[in-house]
């Protein structure tokens, strides 16, 4: 995935934002990616103009070999169905289903065929075998989460998208989420991508990406917990 000359503004004239200005990376295939910043910095607005969440004002986003910039809202719509993969905050479970059908439900609106083997992985991996007949409101915050993560890796997608993943989760539950998307990044070759504010989540990542005022400011590989809080605290103030 490349993000070229990425800029978002919200709004016109004298009242125009800029949110982005002219933001470029590429993000490898099996690279697990943190973006950070300052409240402010534009890091989640990144995050939902790369994944098709959001329009971009000018430059491209392209995934494998599709431009998101040149597609409708139908296109983006399927792209992101068929292709990519999300995991946020909140939960975004289906509270009459099972879990078991909220991890099927994206593959099934999909129409995608799931591998009964990686089906197996997923669910064993996460932790969740004893949890497939649960409903949400039967399921911690942290189970919750995992049939999330799980729901979103089925169809194998070639971008993993997490906005602050283990933002409502307790430090335990959190690790063990980030332990999973570590596992899915080093043994199946997922690309993830995470905005985080977590200086521990963002050390899980290969590479933290540092943004502020819109723009990409630095860039930190094999990060640990002691450097990212350096670079947050230099950016901060």
């Amino acid at each position: 995935m490349v993000a070229t000359r990425v800029v978002k503004t919200y709004g016109s004239g004298d009242s125009a934002v800029s949110a982005l200005r002219g933001v470029s990376a590429t993000f490898a295939r099996g690279q697990f990616t943190a973006i950070m910043g300052p409240s402010g910095s534009g890091k989640s607005t990144f995050l939902h103009c790369l994944a098709g969440l959001d329009t971009v004002t000018s430059g491209t986003v392209v995934i494998g070999d599709v431009d998101l910039t040149g597609l409708s809202r139908t296109g983006l719509a399927e792209l992101r169905r068929d292709r990519l993969g999300f995991v946020f905050q909140s939960f975004n479970l289906l509270p009459i289903l099972t879990a078991e059908e909220n991890i099927r439900l994206t593959a099934r609106l999909a129409n995608r065929r799931v591998e009964p083997g990686w089906f197996d992985t997923v669910v064993n991996a996460l932790g969740l075998r004893e949890r497939l007949r649960h409903r949400p409101t039967e399921l911690s915050g942290g189970q919750q989460q995992r049939v999330a993560v799980a729901r979103a890796l089925l169809t194998r997608p070639e971008v993993l998208f997490a906005d602050e993943p283990t933002g409502n989760l307790d430090s335990r539950a959190g690790a063990e989420v980030l332990s999973f998307l570590r596992t899915a990044v080093d043994e199946h070759q997922q690309t993830v991508v995470m905005v985080t504010h977590d200086p521990v989540a963002a050390a899980t990542a290969d590479r933290v990406l540092f943004l502020s005022d819109g723009a990409i400011v630095d860039e930190l590989a094999e990060p640990s917990v002691d450097a990212v809080h350096a670079r947050m605290r230099k950016l901060e103030g």
